[in-house]
């Protein structure tokens, strides 16, 4: 008997979901991919991903959701918050209000397999510095980590389906690296915290462990996992060592207060999917 093959819809192909989007259609997946840019739907077609253009709102979503949801085995969100300022005074919950206003469409759709992109930004740094997994508490000491917890708590309270959750580091790549933004600045904080960061190449082979566990009816699909490099030098000693490698001004870093921080363990990722990091940081 044929096996039928594998469906998935990833609701923002940008920096991850788009490589992620390839690679699993390179792996026999049938894949549709969203996008809020008209210009990127060819970009989508071309690489033999199915293109929809959605755009997420607070109280509406502009585009086909319907369309982009149905025949679908898992639907996975990879849609940043983009909220940078700190706490607010304000009870705005615009991330979060995006995410109310797709719930019932997910419902709806019959979906009942759900990735959630999320971030170790959901713990706050703390002083002593203190390794978490997946049993800390959230602290978020961010606007956009807070609005993280609250819609990853949306999604994995819905009976309607199971999300399992995926809190990434501080994302790598190529083409992406804090120390351009840090080269050459001044008293930068926190020289002595550790880093947590990851490779996009092991965040989307993370992803892809796991879909795998979807044909396993034994698997708790609903879990939370951290995911950062095994690596963690300090702030001080990595960028340096990076505005070194990339011949960038050092930055220079304040020494006269204690760092905060946190050290995410992996763990988890390693023992439960069984997956080992690919890429040092």
């Amino acid at each position: 008997m044929k096996e039928e093959r594998k469906k998935i819809a990833i609701l923002g192909c940008g920096w991850l979901g788009l490589p992620l989007a390839k690679s699993l259609h390179s792996k026999g997946y049938e894949v549709k991919g969203s996008t809020t840019s008209e210009s990127k739907l060819d970009v989508l077609k071309n690489a033999g991903i199915l293109p929809f253009q959605i755009q997420l709102e607070e109280h509406q979503i502009i585009g086909t959701i319907e369309d982009f949801l149905k025949e679908t085995n898992v639907l996975a969100i990879d849609i940043p918050p983009g909220l940078r300022r700190e706490f607010s005074t304000s009870l705005e919950m615009t991330f979060v209000n995006k995410v109310k206003t797709l719930i019932p469409f997910i419902e709806k759709s019959g979906i009942q397999k759900v990735v959630f992109v999320s971030s170790t930004s959901v713990y706050g740094d703390g002083f002593p510095i203190v390794e978490i997994t997946e049993e800390t508490q959230p602290n978020p000491d961010t606007e956009s980590g807070k609005q993280l917890v609250i819609a990853e708590t949306l999604l994995q309270s819905n009976s309607y389906f199971k999300t399992t959750v995926i809190r990434f580091g501080g994302l790598l790549g190529d083409d992406r690296h804090p120390v351009k933004f840090l080269a050459g600045r001044m008293n930068v904080e926190n020289p002595n915290a550790p880093v947590n960061m990851i490779q996009r190449e092991d965040c989307i082979g993370i992803i892809e462990e796991i879909l795998k566990q979807v044909q396993h009816d034994n698997w708790e699909w609903n879990q939370t996992f951290n995911a950062v490099a095994p690596q963690h030098p300090t702030r001080k000693a990595y960028y340096h060592k990076k505005a070194e490698i990339l011949n960038l001004p050092l930055p220079t870093f304040a020494e006269d207060s204690e760092s905060k921080g946190k050290i995410i363990s992996s763990k988890k990722v390693e023992t439960i999917l069984g997956y080992s990091f690919q890429k040092e940081i």
